[in-house]
């Protein structure tokens, strides 16, 4: 692949990074108008172009990236009246990094094939600072060929990029990970709140569990919105952690997979989202339960 022109879809949170850094290295890229789109100004200052339409966008381009909220975002881009597919060259590459249903990432994939197009799942694992770095891990589903051929994009912000399998593998992965993530999450801010109940510092609390089988990423992330009551050590949703297990149980029901703790979790950040909203970020779930028992 040489020099090939990128547009990207979903200049989000994640999105911002991923476009900063896919500019920085020197591809043309096109990104596409949108109100959830963060500021454009930096990414303008590279260089950057953005258009109005989806099919202004998708006939100037060789690879498209996605980076949207799920599988209704991604099958309307891609399948929905003048959608993308319909726009997009022949040979032309689609770059899924958003997290989806495995059984939609694979009629879209067919359909892509179907028009011509080459499709690989390549959702991400890390949070916007990472995306900013350059430092994203992605879990690529597809041909590896066509991971080959798109590897020069993907490292662009990616610092791991590891190979699932066939097409939906790496969308499964994603929400087995996340499943992992959000349900420790939600375990240290539900004994969070119970210790800050039973009178246990924060601080101690913290410490002891970093010292023991509690710590790592996950309490890390918590750390200082548990001590300090700021929540940027994970800046991610509510509503895109409900989202994420909304899919994770679909998948696991769909397998005939044991599925009691994430309908737990599940259900957890639901009650979450009712009492602060969709845009809570997901620390705030231990002051949410604490208020919930109180």
């Amino acid at each position: 692949m040489k020099s090939p022109g990128v547009g990207l879809v979903g200049v989000g949170l994640m999105g911002h990074g991923i476009a900063l850094n896919i500019a920085r290295k020197g591809f043309e890229l096109t990104v596409l108008e949108h109100p959830g789109n963060q500021p454009l100004d930096q990414l303008k200052a590279l260089g950057v172009q953005s258009v109005a339409t989806l099919p202004e966008l998708a006939a100037g381009i060789d690879v498209l990236v996605l980076c949207v909220t799920g599988s209704p975002q991604v099958e309307a881009i891609l399948l929905g009246e003048k959608g993308a597919l319909a726009a997009l060259r022949p040979g032309a590459v689609i770059i899924d990094c958003s997290t989806a249903l495995p059984d939609s990432t694979e009629r879209v994939a067919a359909a892509a094939q179907a028009a011509g197009l080459k499709f690989i799942d390549a959702p991400m694992t890390r949070t916007p600072k990472e995306a900013a770095e350059g430092r994203l891990n992605l879990l690529v589903g597809g041909d590896k060929a066509v991971l080959d051929e798109c590897m020069p994009i993907l490292r662009t912000f990616a610092e791991n990029v590891t190979h699932t399998g066939g097409v939906g593998t790496g969308h499964r992965m994603k929400l087995l990970h996340n499943y992992v993530s959000l349900g420790t999450v939600a375990l240290i801010a539900e004994a969070a709140a119970c210790a800050a109940g039973g009178k246990v510092a924060p601080d101690v609390f913290v410490e002891v569990l970093a010292k023991g089988g509690g710590g790592g990423v996950a309490l890390e992330r918590l750390r200082p919105y548990i001590v300090d009551g700021d929540p940027s050590g994970l800046r991610f949703f509510m509503g895109n952690a409900l989202k994420d297990m909304g899919y994770y149980v679909s998948m696991a029901r769909e397998a005939a997979a044991a599925q009691d703790i994430a309908s737990a979790v599940h259900d957890t950040y639901a009650s979450a989202v009712a009492s602060d909203g969709m845009e809570a970020l997901v620390p705030q779930l231990v002051t949410s339960l604490q208020r919930g028992h109180s």
